[in-house]
């Protein structure tokens, strides 16, 4: 039955990745296939030049994430597959650029060479080390950024507006990350953040200690911490750890 309905013209790739994820291998090869130059891209993104699917490990790297953003990915959190799938290979591949780029440092320390002026200075190595991590770093919250702008934009928010509105008192941003947190642990509180857009305020009475006028008043900014706790934010759920969620 999946089979016929991958075949049909009108198939969508919601459809395809739902089989991929029933055990279909058919559909799971075919989306691995057809995605590669979408993989391809995600990598040469991160790598800042051309990634060549035969020859670079970044591709095989993101291919791998790519499969594992099939499973992992959740169909009724209401983010994009691709979307979902491009932060997993992004990921992957900074990840393996960090583990490579310690390797080299290490190896760069243990080394000895017969000509002293290929003797590297650990100082700058370790350095230059610190550098790249940052830069890394620095890069992947500005894609992580990017990215929620990208789903804030189709419930009609911007950025600012989230940061305009965002509590200005400590206390009131925990409690704001704590009703955050209730919706995102209630798969149907959640499913009508995400699919809505709108925050179910009487759904949440008794289930919050805030109140309704306090839940009306942060709107905007709750609803973006559920788009954070629901997607794949590395460095922006670290911002919810510092307000003690």
């Amino acid at each position: 039955m999946i089979r016929r309905l991958l075949k049909k013209e009108d198939t969508t790739l919601h459809t395809q990745v739902i089989a991929a994820q029933q055990g279909d291998k058919e559909a799971r090869e075919d989306l691995i296939s057809q995605y590669q130059p979408f993989v391809a891209k995600c990598a040469s993104e991160v790598c800042k030049r051309y990634i060549n699917p035969s020859q670079d490990d970044e591709f095989s790297i993101g291919l791998i994430a790519f499969n594992d953003a099939i499973d992992s990915y959740a169909t009724d959190k209401g983010a994009a597959f691709l979307s979902f799938a491009k932060l997993i290979i992004k990921r992957r591949i900074i990840d393996y650029i960090r583990q490579q780029k310690s390797h080299v440092s290490v190896t760069s320390l243990d080394e000895t060479y017969e000509n002293e002026e290929q003797m590297e200075n650990p100082a700058e190595i370790k350095l230059s080390r610190e550098k790249f991590l940052e830069e890394t770093e620095s890069w992947y919250r500005k894609e992580e950024i990017r990215e929620l702008q990208s789903q804030l934009r189709k419930f009609r928010l911007t950025f600012e507006e989230i940061t305009e509105s965002a509590p200005k008192h400590r206390d009131a941003r925990e409690s704001a990350v704590q009703v955050a947190r209730i919706i995102y642990e209630d798969d149907e509180l959640c499913s009508k953040v995400l699919q809505k857009g709108r925050l179910p305020i009487k759904d949440l009475n008794g289930k919050v200690s805030v109140s309704k006028k306090t839940l009306e008043r942060n709107r905007k900014y709750i609803i973006a911490l559920v788009l954070i706790l629901s997607g794949e934010y590395v460095y922006l759920k670290e911002y919810l750890k510092e307000v003690k969620v």
